[in-house]
């Protein structure tokens, strides 16, 4: 017997690189923990006997590649090869390896296809699609909780009995097709048998029929001929007289079209000169418009030059204020330049006089020149002796020296700011001034800006208030017009009303007194509610023109057809047949007579239209709602004619009508009076659009204000700001800069005072040194002042000196007056060139304005041009206007006076109309009886010869009198005056009859003949006279049906065979299958048990056609009693599984039988039980492959391959063989023993 020698896996799911896993004894049990990788030694075996990636527990066959489950797969292949050895130890290898998402399958090392793969496994007995040498993890359990029709599938994959199912379901749904149709086919051949016996019966009576049939055309065609020859001779004579008349009315026609061309072109006329009216119109509002603009344009042009004027003038004024500033300060210039002048004059005076004093006193005392060297000597050695006073001296006398010119210049200087406090106090003088020009000129601004804004505001308020107006009249007169748009319906039905109000406006011109008008518009309901009730009872008539006589309205009805329009019904009052009001049916509660909801709105002639309301009204209530209506109609003795307010009615002969689709449409026209005010009051919105509109001009008024009220705006801020600007800035510096003068000019005061008190404290100092000095001369001079014969050398001194000491303080007072009055003059100098400098920025400031002032003025100069130009524009075209105006006018009276000469012909036209409508009458009955003659002959089908034309040209449209003359019936008339007759088998008696008379009665004796022959035929039972034609079509149906029932009895027959085949196919393998089982599970059973009272019972529940139902499956445990699958326990279930597997692996043997971890539902018993058994099946039937993690069932077998996983970079698995048959098992060593021991 065969078997698997071993595995070799390669980079196959955990098994990483190439391993052996073998070599495989008879009976093997693998062995792991759990995640070690046992189930992919499954998944090798199945993945190398080519099954499909789903039942390798992955997605896809690139993912079975070692590592590619977390994304770092070891290679791109993967490859499982198993080595199988037969009876003879010939190996052959089944490898199969994946490369991408494809197999690729080879048999000792060749490659071969699936198919081919699969044909080598069957050969060695592995049938992949069965697996029936694989029970994979779980497989037990859901063997067991199978319920039968489940069983069935199974038994039939194994017996590969599947593979015929679905043929035979097709055959199957053939043959039943095939036998209905054939059961249809034999019941169409029955019945086509019956109707051929039928259809022979009626062919006998038609013929009889026939003949007299034949006799009644003959006597028809006759009475036709007769009647068709007569009124062709009346068409004859009538259409002279119209023709005679036609042309007088075609005269007065042309007369009349000639005078409306000449009303058409005064009326083209009248509107060119309404338009140009209308068109000088709007030329004048737009002329206004464009001179309201140029008006505000100019003033507002005005304005800007009246403020540049004002501010030149401003500044024209400071201007002169300016100059005459500098003429006075030129006059102080001058003035100080005299000063100098005669200071120096005075100087060079008083040098003069010095001089001539020394020269006349300097003769008194003389020295000699020894007297003079020891002068000088003794001087020297005074001076020497007093060094140091005179040095204390000399120090003092710079210093008072110095004070004096401090003093001088501080003097000088509180005399500028003297001047400089009075030009600061005359400048804010004028700046106060200006500040009170200034807010005079604000407030100005400030009330005709409020002015300007009380006038905006009310124009702006007027104008809002037009706009809302403006839109509220145009929603209003929206809805207004589209009520009226919803009361029209729509354009197709205004334009029938239309046409139909005009015929009425004609027909009143006719019969001014005559013609009333349309119902509907002579009288309506009392109120809106019985508006349904009241259109339902007046039905028809709600539109029947109302007219005083029967003649009236048939020369209505004339003119209506005359002119083509549309059909119309006409109430004549003296014609109508009014029954009496029942009065007693005004007492019936809850209800109201018709006649009592309608009133009259016509005020001439209401006696007379109540006799109409009467008419149609009859006696009819109306009730509130629909239960009382029928109450009241039906459930009393007598019954009324009864409507409710929806508009259903009851009539007496218990019809009920009602929920018509127009007919609130038709109930609208009660509406009229609400048109009537909806389309005054789109007048008086219309009306009040244009008064709105002529209000949007002031708009104009509205900008110029605007523009006004911007410039008063704009001087207000440029006033407010230089105000701003003059109290805040100007007034403030200039009050500062005069109190810091006033405090400068104080703190002179007060060092001018220090100064003169520290001068005087030195003068007394410098007195006290000179004392000194003195009295060190005095010790020095004493013996030369005895010698020179003076008291004191200062004596001397004095007199020589004294004029020159004089001399130098006169000229130190002068350089001081001198130097004053130069600072003065370059200050008044420095002072003069700032003010001419900003005179020189004012002259141009007053320039620019100028300049602007200038351009502003030429601007209101061209706008006032434009102006005027607008102004004399809309005077002209105002002119134009009065013009169009008269020219219109005349026109006017032009178009009326030619519209009443038209009115005139037109008359006259309209009498010659009514003769033409009377013969065309009279002519148009005759057509109409010939029109229907010819129509019943082509009805009747009657042999009528024709010279010209033909039958199938006649209108199969019935036409009566009150038909109307459209388009449609003069092509029908005109088309049958084209045929001519053959009255060539019409009898001579005829043509000599001259008398209308004779001619009524030989029509009478025609029409005579022709009732007898009718009479008979209407006795007669009229056969199917198309039996003739319908025997042939028998015959040919029966034919067609017997040939499609043998057709679908051999396509039956066919079927059949066809699917008896597949059957007994199917059922062969299927039965062949399960009878094998059914007999080898209850030994197998038996065996696992070890008990013989064990029982293992298969039942199909069709034993017929068993692969049709299910499969039941019980098991009798040892010792118990019968009990269901369901009912029995974990571990007897799992018995009960494992011994269907046996059984059916018996059936179809595979040499080796892997499981996986099929005792994960058993005891140590029940293990023990089952390793026994598959020791015993291992040693002569099969290879046994057992996954498992129990002890006592692995210890049992007779080799181990213990797998265990190992981690690098992720988890791969490694196997470890242990061949256990040198240790032999305890119950086998008992065996031995007991079988020495005999």
């Amino acid at each position: 017997m065969g078997y698997l020698k071993q595995i070799e896996v390669e980079n196959f799911k955990s098994w990483r690189g190439k391993q052996v896993i073998g070599p495989f004894m008879r009976f093997n049990c693998i062995i792991g923990t759990n995640g070690s990788g046992k189930s992919n030694v499954m998944d090798a075996l199945s993945f190398a006997m080519g099954e499909r990636t789903a039942s390798l527990r992955v997605r896809h066959l690139s993912d079975l590649v070692h590592g590619a489950h977390i994304g770092r797969p070891v290679s791109d292949t993967a490859r499982v090869s198993m080595r199988y050895c037969d009876d003879d130890e010939q190996e052959t290898v089944f490898c199969r390896s994946v490369s991408g998402d494809s197999s690729v399958y080879r048999i000792n090392g060749s490659q071969v296809t699936l198919a081919k793969y699969l044909e080598a496994l069957e050969k060695i007995g592995i049938v992949t699609k069965a697996r029936n040498c694989l029970v994979f993890q779980g497989a037990v359990e859901s063997i067991a909780l199978k319920d039968p029709k489940e069983r069935t599938k199974m038994f039939e994959i194994i017996c590969q009995s599947k593979e015929y199912a679905e043929e035979y379901d097709k055959k199957k749904e053939a043959l039943l097709k095939a036998k209905e149709d054939s059961q249809f086919h034999f019941n169409k051949k029955k019945s086509a048998t019956a109707e051929k016996k039928q259809v022979s019966l009626e062919k006998v009576e038609a013929q009889k029929y026939q003949a007299l049939v034949e006799d009644l055309d003959q006597n028809r065609l006759q009475l036709s001929l007769a009647e068709l020859y007569h009124n062709e001779k009346g068409v004859n004579a009538l259409s002279n007289i119209l023709r005679e008349k036609q042309q007088a009315v075609a005269a007065m026609t042309n007369t009349l079209v000639k005078a409306e061309q000449t009303v058409k072109t005064h009326k083209k006329e009248h509107g060119r000169l309404t338009r140009e009216q209308q068109h000088v119109e709007k030329e004048i509002r737009t002329q206004e418009q464009i001179h309201s603009q140029c008006r505000s344009q100019y003033v507002k042009a005005k304005v800007n030059t009246s403020h540049h004027m004002k501010k030149a003038e401003k500044l024209r004024d400071a201007l002169r204020k300016s100059q005459r500033l500098i003429v006075n300060k030129e006059q102080e210039l001058a003035e100080n330049q005299q000063e100098i002048t005669e200071l120096e004059r005075a100087w060079r005076n008083y040098e003069k006089q010095v001089q001539e004093k020394g020269a006349s006193r300097g003769r008194d005392i003389e020295l000699d020149e020894d007297q003079l060297a020891r002068y000088k000597e003794l001087k020297e050695l005074a001076q020497k002796q007093g060094a140091v006073f005179s040095q204390q001296a000399e120090k003092l006398h710079w210093e008072v020296k110095a004070d004096y010119e401090k003093m001088a210049f501080d003097q000088r200087r509180k005399k500028e700011v003297e001047a400089a406090i009075r030009n600061s106090q005359t400048q804010l003088e004028d700046l106060t001034s200006r500040v009170e020009k200034l807010e005079q000129y604000t407030e100005t601004c400030s009330s005709s800006l409020e002015e300007y804004r009380q006038q905006e505001e009310s124009l702006s308020a007027e104008l809002e208030q037009g706009r809302q107006r403006t839109e509220e009249v145009n929603q209003e007169l929206g809805q207004v017009l589209e009520e009226l748009g919803n009361a029209r319906l729509d354009s197709q039905e205004s334009r029938r009303q239309l046409q139909r109000k005009e015929l009425l406006e004609k027909l009143r011109r006719l019969y001014p007194e005559s013609v009333y008008g349309r119902l509907s518009d002579l009288c309506c309901p009392i109120h809106k509610k019985y508006q349904l009730a009241v259109t339902k009872v007046c039905g028809l008539y709600m539109n029947a023109i109302v007219v005083a006589s029967e003649k009236v309205a048939r020369d209505c009805i004339t003119f209506i057809k005359e002119e083509r329009a549309e059909r119309e019904t006409f109430l004549p009052i003296d014609y109508l047949d009014v029954r009496p009001l029942s009065e007693r049916l005004r007492e019936v509660p809850g209800t109201k007579m018709v006649v009592d909801v309608v009133q009259i709105n016509a005020s001439t002639g209401a006696n007379q239209l109540k006799k109409v309301v009467q008419f149609v009204c009859g006696n009819a209530l109306v009730c509130e709602t629909m239960k009382e209506a029928r109450s009241v109609a039906f459930d009393r003795q007598e019954r009324h004619k009864t409507v409710s307010l929806d508009g259903t009615m009851f009539s007496k002969s218990g019809q009920i009508s009602g929920g018509s689709s127009d007919l609130r449409t038709k109930a609208q026209c009660w509406d009229q009076k609400t048109m009537m005010k909806l389309k005054e009051r789109k007048d008086q919105l219309t009306a009040e659009l244009r008064d709105l509109m002529r209000l949007k001009r002031k708009e104009s008024d509205l900008k110029q204000i605007i523009a006004q009220a911007h410039g008063a705006k704009t001087r207000l801020k440029y006033s407010k700001a230089e105000l701003e600007n003059l109290r805040k800035k100007n007034i403030l510096k200039c009050q500062a800069e005069i109190s810091r003068m006033e405090s400068e000019s104080a703190n002179l005061v007060s060092e001018i005072q220090m100064q003169q008190e520290g001068v005087e404290a030195k003068d007394a100092e410098m007195r006290k040194i000179r004392e000194q000095i003195h009295q060190i001369e005095d010790l020095v001079f004493s013996d030369f002042c005895a010698e020179i014969g003076v008291d004191s050398i200062r004596e001397y001194e004095q007199e020589h000196l004294k004029q020159q000491t004089e001399l130098d303080k006169k000229r130190l007072e002068f350089e001081s007056q001198r130097t004053q009055l130069y600072a003065q003059l370059e200050y008044e100098q420095n002072q003069l060139e700032e003010q001419k400098k900003k005179l020189h920025k004012m002259e141009e400031t007053i320039d620019k304005e100028e300049r602007t002032v200038a351009e502003y003025r030429r601007d209101e100069e061209k706008l006032l041009v434009a102006v005027e130009e607008s102004q004399n524009k809309l005077l002209e075209l105002q002119n134009q206007l009065l013009s169009k105006k008269s020219q219109v006018v005349t026109a006017k009276a032009e178009l009326d006076q030619k519209t009443q000469t038209v009115q005139e012909i037109n008359k006259q036209l309209v009498k010659l109309q009514r003769e033409v409508m009377s013969a065309e009458t009279a002519l148009e009955q005759k057509r109409l009886a010939r029109h229907n003659l010819l129509l019943a002959c082509k009805i009747q089908s009657l042999p009528i010869i024709l010279l010209s034309g033909s039958l199938d040209e006649i209108s199969e449209v019935q036409l009566d009198t009150e038909s109307e003359s459209t388009s449609a019936t003069i092509d029908i008339y005109e088309r049958e005056a084209q045929l001519v007759i053959n009255y060539s088998s019409l009898e001579a008696e005829l043509g000599s009859l001259q008398a209308e008379e004779e001619v009524e009665a030989y029509l009478e004796k025609l029409k005579e003949s022709l009732s007898t022959v009718e009479g008979v035929l209407h006795r007669t039972t009229a056969p199917n006279l198309k039996a003739l034609e319908k025997m042939r079509e028998v015959k040919d149906k029966l034919h067609g049906v017997t040939q499609a029932f043998d057709a679908s009895t051999r396509a039956a027959r066919k079927c059949s065979q066809e699917f008896e085949q597949v059957k007994s196919k199917r059922l062969h393998l299927f039965t062949q299958c399960f009878e094998h089982v059914s007999v080898v599970i209850d030994q197998i059973y038996k065996r696992i048990c070890r008990n013989s009272s064990a029982q293992a019972i298969l039942s199909a529940e069709n034993p017929d056609e068993p692969y049709l139902g299910g499969i039941n499956y019980n098991c009798v445990a040892p010792g118990k009693r019968f009990m269901s699958m369901d009912n029995l326990s974990g571990g007897e279930k799992a018995i009960a599984a494992l011994a269907l597997l046996f059984a059916i692996h018996s059936f179809r043997p595979a040499p080796f039988f892997i499981l996986d971890e099929v005792d994960a539902a058993l005891d140590n018993t029940n293990i023990g039980k089952v390793t026994s058994f598959l020791r015993e099946e291992s040693r002569g039937n099969m290879q046994i492959i057992v996954i498992s993690l129990k002890e006592e069932f692995f210890s049992k077998s007779d080799a181990l391959l213990g797998v265990y996983s190992d981690f690098d970079e992720c988890m791969f698995s490694r196997i470890l063989t242990l061949d256990l048959q040198p240790y032999p098992l305890v119950e086998e060593d008992k065996e031995k023993d007991k079988t020495g021991h005999v």
